[in-house]
């Protein structure tokens, strides 16, 4: 989905919708996952894509197929009711106001992956009615199917396309059910969540875990020595429209 910064800023403004109610849940997954650094500082997770490395191997659907597995994500042939949480598109279409004739050369034939970008300050948890979007303390922007009514205001709201509706009842499409996830109903949105679940284990995300060329990396990006700031420190690093002021915890090495 894309809106254009006038579209986005009077979504945004809406805000006032879901103001005054408190925050309904704690911030839960403190706990650095393995693989990354901590020296005591406040925790905001954030993810580093390495675009060199992805693009080595752009076959692989290895995090895609971690993601759809741990958290029951439906296969549905029909692409108007697909569900995604992390998936790939062309660069073009993920940095659509990055272009200039040299990087069209370089990158438009090539795919990376994207996900909720769990931003700084999040769009849609600014226009949801009933909170059934909220960020936590440590960054994370979460869902809670329950309490969502299926409005879609959050859709509209994100500039990034990240969320998707469920139009149908999506159980008929999971092939193996993980017991461990609860599955969802007709009529509600979701999205990624940084897999918040394995977040308060000490584990990493899926997609991080099982990315064989080591192209995704987690951490705290409130950590000066975590791996991903130490990765952003190494290379020249982009997200996604900046411009917007939402501040994304995702970030792309180029």
């Amino acid at each position: 989905m894309k809106i254009t910064r006038k579209q986005f800023l009077q979504i945004a403004g809406a805000s006032a919708v879901a103001a005054g109610a408190g925050k309904l849940v704690t911030a839960v997954g403190q706990t650095e996952p393995s693989g990354t650094a901590s020296s005591g500082a406040k925790t905001r997770w954030g993810m580093v894509i390495d675009f060199q490395k992805c693009r080595k191997d752009e076959g692989c659907s290895d995090c895609l197929n971690a993601c759809r597995l741990a958290h029951n994500i439906p296969q549905i042939p029909d692409r108007a009711h697909e569900v995604k949480w992390i998936w790939k598109e062309p660069y073009d279409r993920v940095f659509p106001f990055e272009q200039t004739d040299y990087t069209r050369q370089a990158f438009d034939s090539h795919i990376l992956p994207i996900l909720c970008n769990h931003c700084g300050t999040p769009a849609c948890v600014k226009v949801c009615p009933t909170q059934a979007t909220w960020k936590r303390e440590d960054g994370v922007v979460m869902m809670d199917w329950h309490r969502c009514i299926g409005c879609r205001y959050c859709m509209a709201a994100c500039p990034y396309g990240s969320r998707s509706f469920n139009w149908i009842d999506p159980r008929p499409y999971i092939s193996h059910i993980n017991p461990d996830f609860p599955t969802r109903e007709k009529g509600v949105v979701e999205k990624c969540n940084f897999c918040e679940e394995r977040l308060a284990v000490g584990k990493p995300p899926a997609c991080v875990e099982a990315c064989p060329n080591k192209a995704l990396l987690f951490g705290n990006l409130e950590d000066e020595n975590s791996n991903v700031r130490q990765a952003l420190r190494a290379r020249m690093c982009v997200c996604r429209q900046p411009e917007l002021g939402t501040s994304p915890s995702v970030f792309y090495l180029m």
